[in-house]
């Protein structure tokens, strides 16, 4: 087996700016803010392409995940980063890519969209139930955000 991808569509009643800028621009400091249990430190760069950035957990099976940020465009509400490793890490893969555009529904809401590419290891196969149970419970962080930010329209 090779690389494996997947695509997930997300609908919201948050406006496409405010959620690009706290998933993307203002990451680092407002998610943490939201969601307590999660801190992110940026270890090198300062946002842009390159930057590396540890996201920790405080519950759940996963303990921090190191990210690199390839590509933002702040125009097109388009982000690209990588995850290339973590704590645990699946010791299958060599690193997994997500392309993430968020789009503006008539409604005033966005939808994101995101397509995450799981490159294996040279010899290794990819459980594709686990990835995709993986995705489902990251899907419940957006869903907590969501929320947060519908009763805080401020925020």
């Amino acid at each position: 087996m090779g690389v494996f991808t997947l695509e997930k569509e997300i609908t919201t009643a948050v406006p496409q700016d405010k959620m690009f800028k706290v998933f993307v621009l203002e990451s680092h400091t407002l998610i943490p803010k939201i969601v307590p249990s999660i801190s992110i430190e940026i270890l090198e760069g300062t946002g842009g392409p390159g930057t590396i950035k540890k996201t920790s957990f405080s519950q759940g099976d996963i303990k921090y995940i190191k990210t690199k940020v390839d590509s933002t465009d702040k125009e097109n509400f388009t982000h690209s980063y990588s995850i290339i490793g973590g704590e645990p890490w699946m010791p299958e893969l060599e690193k997994v890519s997500y392309e993430v555009k968020v789009l503006a529904s008539p409604d005033g809401g966005s939808i994101c969209k995101s397509t995450s590419t799981y490159y294996p290891k040279e010899g290794c196969e990819i459980d594709e139930e686990k990835i995709k149970a993986g995705a489902d419970k990251a899907q419940g962080l957006f869903k907590i955000v969501e929320a947060y930010l519908l009763a805080n329209p401020d925020a």
